[in-house]
């Protein structure tokens, strides 16, 4: 696969390709979190977006097929009764003294970007863990990375277990490490901006307790940043 140059405009929608081709994208449908008109028994879901603050000097990277900011707010179908079941709940790290910020932040309900509302960890290969204190049928997760400047996070993995550990039971809802840096599979989806609409992915119903997110740096600098994270599901057997 060759290489996509690209340079994020101050615009907060604009992707200019510099050079290379790209083959065509494989991500999954479900990691789109394409909205549509709801199925019978579902409902369609968008959030509150955080105001627009992007800022700072434009910054290059070097990803493959990196898909573009929204051009509308997008949302997420889950099923009806399905809800954030993730608010204040308790978020553990790979990293335990966070640079910026405190784990609680990813789990408080606020996606601004400012100074006070980040969490930023050490570079290389990071996680956070939120714990849902109870199984649960997961349909759906929001994740907002850091969107005060465009830019595209590395080796993003989002994971779903029972297990504490995920040493066993583990689904992986979402992977666009395609190089497989983390040593977790060669992932499928795409690298995406960042920007206030963050990243919706829908989600099968898929059971477990824990969810676990990796990154591994971005393309502006080797660190791993977390606003929000919102998990979207049914306490299990209800």
């Amino acid at each position: 696969m060759k290489n996509i140059s690209f340079v994020v405009l101050l615009s907060g929608v604009s992707l200019a390709l510099l050079s290379g081709c790209a083959e065509p994208g494989n991500g999954t449908e479900r990691a789109e979190g394409a909205g549509g008109e709801p199925e019978a028994g579902q409902v369609l879901h968008q959030p509150d977006f955080p105001p627009e603050q992007i800022e700072g000097t434009p910054e290059e990277g070097e990803l493959a097929n990196v898909e573009g900011v929204p051009q509308r707010p997008p949302s997420l179908r889950f099923p009806a009764g399905a809800e954030i079941v993730s608010r204040e709940k308790p978020v553990t790290s790979s990293d335990d003294f966070p640079i910026i910020g405190d784990l609680s932040y990813i789990t408080d309900g606020n996606k601004r970007a400012g100074e006070g509302y980040y969490v930023e960890l050490m570079p290389g290969p990071q996680w956070v863990q939120i714990d849902l204190e109870a199984e649960h049928e997961i349909h759906g997760i929001w994740v907002w990375h850091y969107h005060r400047q465009e830019r595209a996070y590395r080796s993003v993995v989002i994971q779903i277990s029972n297990d504490e550990n995920f040493e066993s039971g583990v689904t992986t809802v979402f992977n666009n490490d395609y190089e497989n840096n983390l040593g977790l599979g060669r992932g499928r989806d795409r690298p995406y901006l960042e920007s206030r609409y963050g990243k919706p992915i829908r989600v099968d119903g898929v059971n477990g307790r824990y969810v676990r997110l990796y990154s591994d740096g971005n393309t502006a600098n080797e660190m791993n940043h977390y606003i929000e994270v919102q998990v979207f599901g049914i306490p299990a057997g209800s």
